[in-house]
């Protein structure tokens, strides 16, 4: 082989392509190097454009920043050091069009090979809003900056204190007693300085939801809103407010307690079965109606001995007075919560991968939910027909009654309070719900009467209606509705008494109904 190479360069034609090969490889040199240079001049450029950390002329205050730190572990000064100036000098001169696209598009180069060009454009003229902004919210927001996500809202009322170092994803001890929302752009403004950050330090609830929700200052709509919430009163009405106004979500449940990063997945609310924090936010939107269709961050995670549990406070504490007192807000938890610092991070990082993928148009594939509708509507049937049949034991030309109960009514009653079993054998077939007591009256209110907007509705309430299958429930109704056998002579004194739990929680239930 060696000598037929020599050969060929020996004649005229092989010196010719030789002489080609060399030439072409020293002008893709000149080029690349070229480009390299020209790259290097621009960075150099942008470098040397950034203010000095030690030229205070950007900083007029030229202060130093200290954390000195009270007793709560917040910080007495929270003066501006010179590297934030520093950070706020390059994210003015992005933000006024001053930064090279090259640069940008290159510190982004690996999202525009996974998502395409097309895919990224998307991401960056994405508007975001991520209402709490802790350990799964700041791991969440930062990975969105990072990606590419150019408008980002953050929604939180709460400071920086020492115990948030342990999963906060960016804040440090200088940033104790700042708030969580300026941490996360003094951060990350040094990362993406392109990045443009609405700061609304204030807390969360059903009656600023329009305006902390609402559009852009460009009259752009969240392109996604992310819940990272750990108040279940809160993250139930900002849930509602984004399933009642059509506007794409995605909830965070419990990282507290957990431990096992191979547990987490995304799933519809009405799978999220293992998790306190999503058991109590479903039960409370299945009450409002919404049974599906709201993606959730959760885990499957159980618990067991040896594990963490949640922490009841000090028996002192509660002799101090008032223990609603002790909570950061009037109605917020004050129970001490066991959380691993990687956990919130793994969350908010998934919560933010769902973002990415859906806005990009990347193809997702997750858990369905349940798909338990035609189940819950053949049951709301059940309880009108039902009704109808033990009012006209009463009334027997009665025509026309309404039921108050609803498919989330339904959802609540079956999945939640009684776990798909029927409460008297446990069977989980062919369940229905049906009264548990024969009214002393007939069970109609009327309002309107003898008007022709006479209107007949059930007096069913969720208390009154427990799970049993058809079978048994056909059997209930023939003995204690139309019989008036007494319930003492059909079930035991063991089932009775469970009834009568499962009927008690749910009057407590009753007051998120409305």
């Amino acid at each position: 082989m060696s000598g037929y190479i020599s050969g060929l360069i020996s004649t005229p034609r092989g010196q010719l392509i030789t002489t080609a090969v060399v030439s072409g490889a020293a002008v893709a040199t000149l080029i690349f190097g070229y480009q390299a240079l020209e790259r290097e001049e621009r960075l150099s450029a942008l470098k040397n454009s950034i203010p000095s950390i030690n030229d205070g002329k950007h900083h007029p205050n030229k202060l130093t920043r200290t954390a000195q730190l009270n007793s709560f572990g917040a910080s007495k000064e929270n003066s501006e050091d010179k590297e934030f100036a520093r950070n706020l000098a390059l994210a003015q001169r992005a933000k006024a069009g001053d930064f090279d696209e090259e640069i940008i598009l290159e510190q982004l180069a690996r999202n525009q090979v996974f998502l395409t060009p097309e895919g990224l454009d998307k991401l960056r003229k994405s508007f975001v809003v991520v209402v709490g902004c802790g350990g799964v919210g700041s791991h969440c927001t930062a990975s969105l900056a990072r990606s590419g996500v150019s408008k980002l809202r953050l929604i939180d009322f709460d400071q920086v204190t020492l115990s948030s170092l342990n999963r906060h994803s960016v804040a440090g001890l200088a940033d104790v007693g700042t708030s969580k929302v300026h941490c996360l752009q003094r951060r990350l403004m040094a990362v993406t300085p392109w990045a443009h950050f609405d700061l609304r330090q204030r807390k969360f609830d059903g009656d600023v939801a329009a305006e902390l929700l609402g559009p852009w200052k460009d009259g752009q709509a969240p392109d996604f809103i992310i819940d990272a919430i750990d108040n279940i009163e809160t993250k139930v009405a900002l849930l509602k407010y984004c399933h009642d106004n059509k506007l794409p979500v995605i909830s965070s449940m419990g990282a507290g307690c957990k431990g096992d990063p191979t547990k987490i997945i995304i799933g519809d609310i009405g799978n999220s079965t293992d998790d306190g924090l999503s058991r109590a936010t479903r039960r409370r939107l299945k009450l409002l109606g919404i049974t599906k269709g709201i993606p959730v961050v959760y885990s499957t995670e159980q618990s067991g001995e040896g594990k963490a549990e949640l922490l009841p406070l000090d028996q002192a504490e509660f002799e101090k007075g008032s223990v609603g007192d002790l909570g950061v807000m009037p109605n917020f938890r004050v129970r001490i919560l066991p959380v691993l610092g990687t956990m919130p991070a793994i969350f908010g990082m998934t919560a933010a991968n769902h973002v990415i993928l859906s806005i990009t148009g990347y193809p997702v594939d997750y858990a369905p939910a349940k798909g338990r509708d035609k189940m819950y509507d053949g049951i709301v049937n059940y309880v009108q027909s039902t009704e109808e049949k033990l009012a006209r034991l009463f009334a027997p030309d009665l025509i026309g009654l309404r039921s108050p109960v609803t498919t989330g009514d339904v959802a609540f009653l079956t999945e939640e309070l009684y776990h798909a079993r029927s409460v008297v054998t446990g069977i989980p077939t062919r369940l229905v719900l049906i009264r548990w007591r024969r009214p002393r009256s007939i069970n109609v209110s009327v309002i309107g009467e003898g008007t022709n907007e006479e209107q007949k509705c059930s007096t069913i309430r969720l208390r009154d209606l427990v799970c049993m299958t058809k079978d048994e429930a056909v059997r209930h109704e023939k003995q204690i509705f139309k019989a008036g056998v007494p319930l003492e002579h059909l079930y035991d004194s063991e089932t009775i008494a469970r009834v009568e739990r499962k009927m008690a929680q749910a009057a407590e239930f009753e007051n998120y109904r409305w």
